[in-house]
């Protein structure tokens, strides 16, 4: 946090020229003591910054003061504003973008852009993700409204740790308090979601361990040709054969969990379960409830 501090001093005074240290203190909500002692700090890192007394003093920076912009290579610099570029989507004009952009030069052509959020969700999709990685940056409990698996909403209160994306989900590493232990929680299923003021100090009582799916499957799945681009949109090439008739067949290993069987309903029918057998008694079952449901 402190280093994030003696940055934003930085900033400030490349920005106004000079400030005092109430209004420094004000704007990063410390105290003056600890902004003398940050002033002090950079000066001992060699940033010429000085307090000058009266009436029109202040706390400033020499004239001739800038970043050096040669301790990055240019390949280095390019590679810092597209990532910068690149994360403008959760942010609307992003003041670090701008400058470095001014500080290196003229900002690379735009090759890429993330967008975090789904379909018709940009602003809400994106303000989750930023207070999520607000509470892991500052160490802030959390507390969430969360749809589990098993359909139940419940209220939990959470250290957040990481975000992490997976298999075209993003995740929430957390600490819960409630149950003692690590969880994952996939951000979609997070309905509401609150900062608490009460902060922790990490690392936590035992360590996030990685994501253990379910025991793989063999799946084998016949598709017919318009079908071709939800194949593609869900498995490798390597699992895909391409049938002298234009069908499309399937053979894949992985978790057999509720996604599988959602999968196969999304397709309309239009997917011909080869095996595991079991899958196609279940598959047909489930369609069956749901013709029964439709009807009443």
């Amino acid at each position: 946090m402190r280093e994030s501090r003696l940055f934003q001093i930085l900033y400030i005074l490349l920005e106004k020229g000079a400030a005092t240290a109430k209004e420094l203190a004000e704007k990063l909500e410390v105290s003056p003591r600890t902004v003398y002692r940050d002033i002090d700090a950079l000066s001992q890192a060699g940033v010429p910054v000085y307090a000058e007394p009266g009436r029109s003093g202040g706390i400033r920076l020499l004239g001739d003061f800038v970043l050096d912009k040669a301790l990055f290579s240019p390949a280095e610099r390019r590679e810092l504003l597209s990532a910068l570029q690149s994360l403008s989507a959760l942010e609307s004009g992003s003041p670090t973008f701008s400058k470095l952009s001014a500080l290196f030069g003229p900002p690379p052509e735009s090759w890429l852009e993330v967008d975090f959020s789904r379909w018709g969700n940009k602003l809400e999709d994106n303000k989750k993700f930023e207070t999520l990685k607000s509470a892991i940056l500052c160490h802030q409990r959390l507390k969430i409204a969360y749809a589990a698996a098993s359909g139940q909403i419940t209220t939990r209160i959470v250290l957040p740790l990481k975000l992490s994306y997976k298999s075209k989900s993003w995740y929430l590493h957390a600490f819960c308090t409630e149950r003692q232990s690590p969880r994952l929680f996939k951000l979609t299923r997070i309905l509401d979601y609150t900062l608490l003021p009460q902060h922790f100090s990490p690392p936590l009582p035992s360590p996030l361990p990685e994501s253990s799916p379910s025991p793989s499957t063999r799946f084998r799945f016949l598709f017919p040709s318009e079908m071709a681009y939800r194949v593609y949109d869900e498995f490798a090439a390597d699992e895909i054969s391409l049938q002298p008739n234009g069908d499309y067949l399937v053979t894949v290993e992985m978790p057999d969990d509720s996604w599988v069987l959602s999968f196969l309903l999304s397709c309309c029918g239009h997917v011909q379960v080869l095996e595991p057998r079991r899958l196609r008694n279940l598959l047909a079952e489930t369609a069956q409830k749901i013709y029964l449901q439709s009807k009443s």
